[in-house]
C-alpha cells in the first residue's frame, strides 16, 4: 500500500499546494487516495465546479417544483373533486412517508454504489410517477404513485448535498451547499407559478402540472452521463485511476476569480478531523452518537413546521375566504422571499459558521411563524409569510451545508440520509396534524407550535460541533 508520503506532488504544504494546483496544472497521475482528496479541497472554485454545481441544483430545483406542486394539487382537489381536508392531509403524507424510506435507502445505496448513480436514479424514479399521475383516474391510484414519487424525492436530497460537499473546496464548502440549496427557491417559485397560472386555470389544471413534473425523468440522462463520479467514493473503492482523471479535469479547468485572487479563507483553527471518525464503525457509535441525535433533532422540528406552514398555506388561505387565485398569489409572493434568505444564509456560514447561522435563522423562523400565526389583515400575512419563508429557508440552507461535515466517508450518505429519513416522519406527521388540531387551537395555535418547534432545533444546533473549513474525514 502506497504511503500518504511518497509520490508527493513538488508543494506538499496546504498553501503552496493551492497555488500548484491552480497554476501549474498538477500532474495527478502519481498521487495516491490522501493527496488526492487534498487537492481537491484546495482547489480554488473554478468553472467545472460551476458546471458540477448547476447540474445538481436544476436537479435539486426539480425535486423543490414536484413537492411544492402538491400544495396547489391538494387545493385544486378539494375544489374540483371534493375530496375531504383528511384526504388531502392523506396525499401530502403518503409521499413524504415515500420520502422517509428513500432518504434512508437513498443514503445508504450512494454508499455502496456512488453518489451519481443514485442520483440519476432517484431523478428518474419520481419523474415518470408524476407523469403517470397526471393520468390518475381514482384517488387510490393517485396516492400510490404520491408514495412512488417520494422514494425517489427522499432518495435524491441527502445524496445530492453529499455530492456536492465532496467536490467543494474546502474553503467554500458550506456556502456552495447552501447554493445549492437555494435551487429549492427556484422550484419552489416554478411550482407556485404553475399553481397561480396553470393549476387555477381549469378543472384538469392539477393534471398538465403533473405532466411537467415528469420533467426530471429526461434530466437523469444529463445528471447520468454528463457527471463525474465522487472522488471520495472512488478512492473508497480502490479506483483510483477514475480518481486522478476526475481531479485532474478540475485542475485544468481554469478558476473563476483572477489567479492572484482569494474565494476565501479556511480557519486555521479547525484543523483536521479526528482520527476517531474516520473509524467509526456506524452513525451511533461512541464518537458520533451525540450528532447523530442532535442532527435527528433538527431535521424533525424543521420538518414539521416547514412541512405543517408551507404545505397548508394556500388550503388555510381558501379556508379564510381567498379565492383559490388569490391564496396561489399570495404563496407565490411567499416563495419569492426564499431567494434572499439563501442570499444571506451563503454568506453568514463563511463567515459566523454553521452552528451560529442555523441557529439564528432557526430562533427567526420562530418569531415570524408567531406573527403569522396573530395576523389576520392581507398585508401582514403576507409580510410575515416572507419573513418566515426567508428565514426558513435560509435554515434549511444551513443545515444542508453542515449535515455532510458531521460524518467521514464511508458513512456521510448513511448518516445524512438517517437523519433527513427520521426528520420526513414529521413532515408525514405534519400534513395530517393541521387538520386535526385547526378546530382546537385555529390558525394561531397551529402556528405558536410550529414557533416552538424551531426554538426546540435551534437548542439542538449548540450540541453540534462546528464544522467550518475542517477537513472532511
Amino acid at each position: 500500500m502506497t504511503s500518504p508520503h511518497e509520490n508527493q506532488p513538488r508543494a506538499s504544504t496546504p498553501g503552496n499546494r493551492a497555488t500548484a494546483t491552480t497554476a501549474d496544472a498538477l500532474n495527478t497521475d502519481s498521487l495516491n487516495a490522501e493527496q488526492l482528496t487534498a487537492t481537491l479541497d484546495q482547489l480554488p472554485v473554478t468553472r467545472r465546479h460551476a458546471r458540477l454545481l448547476g447540474v445538481t441544483g436544476i436537479g435539486w430545483a426539480l425535486d423543490a417544483m414536484d413537492i411544492g406542486l402538491i400544495s396547489f394539487v391538494m387545493a385544486a382537489l378539494i375544489a374540483h373533486w371534493g375530496i375531504s381536508s383528511g384526504q388531502a392531509s392523506l396525499l401530502g403524507s403518503i409521499g413524504f412517508l415515500g420520502m422517509a424510506i428513500g432518504a434512508t435507502l437513498g443514503g445508504r445505496l450512494s454508499d455502496k454504489f456512488g453518489r451519481r448513480a443514485i442520483f440519476a436514479g432517484t431523478l428518474l424514479v419520481y419523474g415518470l410517477a408524476t407523469g403517470f399521475s397526471a393520468l390518475a383516474t381514482t384517488f387510490t391510484v393517485l396516492l400510490v404513485l404520491r408514495f412512488i414519487v417520494g422514494l425517489g424525492l427522499g432518495a435524491e436530497l441527502p445524496v445530492a448535498s453529499t455530492y456536492i460537499s465532496e467536490f467543494a473546496p474546502r474553503a467554500v464548502r458550506g456556502r456552495m451547499v447552501v447554493i445549492l440549496e437555494a435551487f429549492w427557491a427556484v422550484g419552489w417559485i416554478l411550482a407556485a407559478l404553475i399553481g397561480t397560472f396553470i393549476v387555477s386555470r381549469s378543472e384538469d389544471g392539477w393534471r398538465w402540472a403533473l405532466a411537467i413534473g415528469c420533467v426530471p425523468a429526461l434530466y437523469a440522462l444529463v445528471v447520468r452521463w454528463g457527471l463525474p463520479e465522487s472522488v471520495r467514493y472512488l478512492t473508497r473503492r480502490g479506483q483510483l485511476d477514475r480518481a486522478r482523471s476526475v481531479v485532474a479535469s478540475f485542475v485544468a479547468s481554469p478558476p473563476l476569480r483572477a489567479r492572484g485572487e482569494r474565494t476565501a479563507s479556511a480557519p486555521a483553527a479547525a484543523g483536521q478531523p479526528h482520527p476517531e471518525l474516520a473509524q467509526s464503525p456506524s452513525i451511533w457509535s461512541a464518537a458520533l452518537r451525540r450528532r447523530t441525535s442532535a442532527l435527528w433533532v433538527i431535521w424533525f422540528c424543521i420538518n414539521l413546521a416547514y412541512y405543517g406552514a408551507f404545505i397548508w398555506i394556500p388550503s388555510l388561505l381558501v379556508q379564510q375566504g381567498f379565492s383559490l387565485v388569490s391564496s396561489f398569489a399570495f404563496t407565490l409572493i411567499m416563495t419569492l422571499a426564499q431567494l434572499p434568505g439563501y442570499a444571506v444564509s451563503a454568506w453568514l456560514i463563511e463567515r459566523w459558521g454553521r452552528r451560529s447561522t442555523l441557529a439564528t435563522f432557526l430562533l427567526g423562523s420562530a418569531l415570524a411563524a408567531v406573527a403569522y400565526g396573530l395576523s389576520s389583515e392581507v398585508w401582514a400575512l403576507v409580510a410575515s409569510g416572507c419573513l418566515l419563508s426567508f428565514f426558513n429557508l435560509g435554515a434549511w440552507g444551513a443545515l444542508y451545508a453542515i449535515g455532510p461535515e458531521l460524518y467521514p466517508g464511508h458513512l456521510r450518505g448513511s448518516g445524512t440520509g438517517a437523519a433527513a429519513g427520521f426528520g420526513r416522519l414529521a413532515s408525514i406527521t405534519a400534513p395530517l396534524l393541521v387538520p386535526a388540531l385547526l378546530p382546537l387551537v385555529g390558525v394561531t395555535g397551529l402556528f405558536v407550535l410550529f414557533s416552538l418547534a424551531f426554538c426546540t432545533a435551534a437548542g439542538a444546533t449548540f450540541l453540534l460541533p462546528e464544522t467550518r473549513g475542517r477537513q472532511l474525514a
